[in-house]
């Protein structure tokens, strides 16, 4: 699989040579592109064997005013927040480590988070002290209730990861924190992408889409794609593990998240 969440790269035009180059080292590749990547759908097609839309990210254009942006809902709970609750950016991510896994327990436990979704502490420490990490938290009478983590590349900040406390959800600290993130990026970057709504084929109902569409000025897609270097282990693998007819990709790997 490709990074976690998001398939970035410096020079998109060269992907294509890369992929090639890897020939001889895998049996297939699966990875979901960056919206802001720097090619279009015809060149993906030329790369993967399988290219389809996945999610539509919600973007904000932050060279456009928030009074423009961001919904009249979202702003009240922001100001309402921030009566109660300090945002603060945090210029050392890692040394937050362990406030960040007490908040993350408690979204496992929320959304009953298993297997490679609840990541762990190490995965979580190397995440901490990846270089461009921006992270925002918080605090509500001395403790931190909430922390939104974003990562920048280029003109883009993308968001990675939030979480909260029970405290942090009664305070409607999200509020608080995007419209924290929003001014503080707003000096470094042009775009923020604050992904999707939740689940792998979401209807745009649900309550984070709701959540981020509030604050974007628009959407980007990002596309799921697949390629098999190796039909032939590919086909023996499939076989060995007794798999039917599947749309799932790779298809010997249908199942992995029930």
């Amino acid at each position: 699989m490709g990074c976690y969440p998001l398939f970035a790269c410096q020079n998109w035009s060269q992907l294509r040579h890369d992929l090639e180059r890897l020939g001889n080292e895998l049996v297939a590749l699966t990875l979901v592109t960056d919206p802001f990547g720097e090619y279009d759908l015809l060149y993906l097609e030329r790369c993967f064997d399988m290219v389809l839309p996945f999610k539509e990210h919600f973007v904000i254009d932050l060279h456009q005013p928030v009074t423009n942006s961001v919904s009249k809902h979202h702003r009240y709970y922001a100001r309402k927040s921030l009566q109660e609750v300090h945002v603060e950016p945090c210029p050392e991510p890692e040394q937050l480590l362990d406030e960040w896994m007490q908040l993350y327990d408690s979204l496992i436990e929320r959304h009953n988070l298993k297997g490679i979704r609840a990541f762990s502490r190490a995965a979580f420490a190397r995440q901490l002290s990846v270089p461009r990490s921006v992270v925002f938290r918080a605090v509500w009478k001395g403790v931190t209730v909430g922390i939104d983590w974003y990562y920048v590349q280029g003109e883009v900040g993308y968001g990675h990861l939030a979480a909260f406390s029970s405290d942090g959800y009664r305070l409607a600290a999200s509020y608080a924190l995007q419209w924290a993130a929003i001014a503080h990026l707003s000096e470094q970057v042009r775009w923020l992408d604050i992904g999707a709504g939740a689940g792998a084929h979401s209807d745009g109902k649900d309550g984070l889409s709701l959540f981020k569409r509030g604050w974007a000025t628009g959407t980007r897609t990002a596309f799921f794609c697949g390629r098999i270097f190796d039909q032939q282990k590919y086909s023996q693998i499939v076989k060995t593990r007794g798999v039917g007819s599947s749309a799932y990709f790779p298809a010997y790997r249908s199942g992995e998240f029930d």
